[in-house]
């Protein structure tokens, strides 16, 4: 299978992040199918819109591996719009999602591009642009992490006091909102309280993105458990449109992969150590034994992955795909 690393498709404008590359999307630039479905799905037309590229590029600690993870990105795309049609379809929250079909691009969007459009099948989405929002916001279900880490120092996260004796891995008493600043591409984002996260962005959306985030968890790990996952925490991002009633908050971004998510096999859950993981927890793992081995620093760049690692990384994505897509009674 062919990695795509990078795009250089004939939109200016390109914001390129750890995975995504990110497109302003003029309507020329659409089919006339493609202005159908921005239409269907009610998006006014001067609403800006965004081309979404999802590369096979992996990050760790904030670093961008040289190694990419060959068809990552089809299968983050592929999860992520489901997750963000079953958020819309249980009524949850609107989304930024408008289409994935690759046709819905004009053939200008390509020219010039060292790849044909078949290589991007499968991994953009077409998107209504929003006001990003700047906290990631994060819930977590069980201990681990960071969070687990503030937890030994301080028996709180994030502000949120938790029991004493919790163990590494924990379930907790119920599922916590602990909100982090989100930072410029190789920094790290920042752990916040509630309140300081009401301070950067106002308290009555904090409320509101954290009932969102607590509920589309709650549907989400309830999903997850009956298919034999565990999501033991994750993250999402959330942007603000003009709606008709004024500001409009909706969910952007992935939602729900392995990249923004700690999913655990249920069947061998045992709580006090580190889980097995369908993450990329995996990679983290091999590169702390180099950092241990003083072979890397945790700094640009980051080092060659060997093609197990690669290929073994790339199976666990694959394997959650394919059990959180699969048809339950529940849906």
């Amino acid at each position: 299978m062919t990695s795509v690393v990078e795009s250089a498709l004939n939109l200016p404008g390109l914001r390129r992040g750890k995975v995504r590359d990110v497109y302003p999307l003029p309507r020329t630039m659409l089919t006339d199918a493609g202005r159908a479905a921005a239409a269907a799905r009610g998006v006014a037309a001067e609403e800006p819109l965004l081309l979404i590229v999802a590369s096979d590029r992996i990050s760790a600690f904030d670093v961008v591996m040289p190694t990419p993870i060959p068809g990552k990105g089809r299968l983050l795309t592929d999860l992520s719009l489901f997750w963000l049609r079953l958020v819309e379809s249980k009524g949850i929250c609107k989304t930024h999602l408008i289409s994935s079909d690759v046709s819905h691009l004009a053939d200008t969007v390509f020219a010039g591009s060292s790849l044909p459009r078949e290589a991007f099948a499968g991994r953009i989405m077409i998107a209504r642009a929003a006001k990003v929002v700047p906290i990631e916001c994060v819930v977590r279900g069980y201990l681990e992490g960071s969070g687990w880490k503030e937890y030994q120092a301080s028996g709180s996260v994030c502000g949120v006091r938790l029991p004493a004796g919790l163990r590494q891995c924990d379930q907790l008493p119920e599922p916590i909102f602990t909100p982090a600043t989100k930072e410029e591409m190789g920094k790290h984002d920042e752990n916040v309280s509630f309140e300081r996260a009401s301070q950067l962005v106002g308290e009555e959306l904090m409320r509101r993105l954290r009932d969102l985030s607590l509920a589309i968890y709650t549907m989400a790990a309830s999903h997850a458990q009956a298919r034999g996952i565990i999501i033991a925490d994750t993250k999402f991002e959330f942007g603000t449109i003009n709606g008709p009633q004024g500001p409009q908050i909706i969910l952007i971004d992935e939602a729900l992969t392995p990249d923004s998510s700690r999913f655990w096999p249920a069947d061998t859950y045992a709580p006090g150590k580190p889980q097995r993981s369908f993450d990329k927890q995996y990679l983290r793992e091999y590169l702390e034994s180099l950092v241990a081995k003083g072979q890397w620093n945790k700094q640009a760049p980051g080092p060659v992955l060997p093609a197990d690692i690669a290929s073994a990384t790339a199976g666990k994505y694959d394997e959650a795909r394919a059990r959180l897509t699969k048809a339950g009674d529940e849906r």
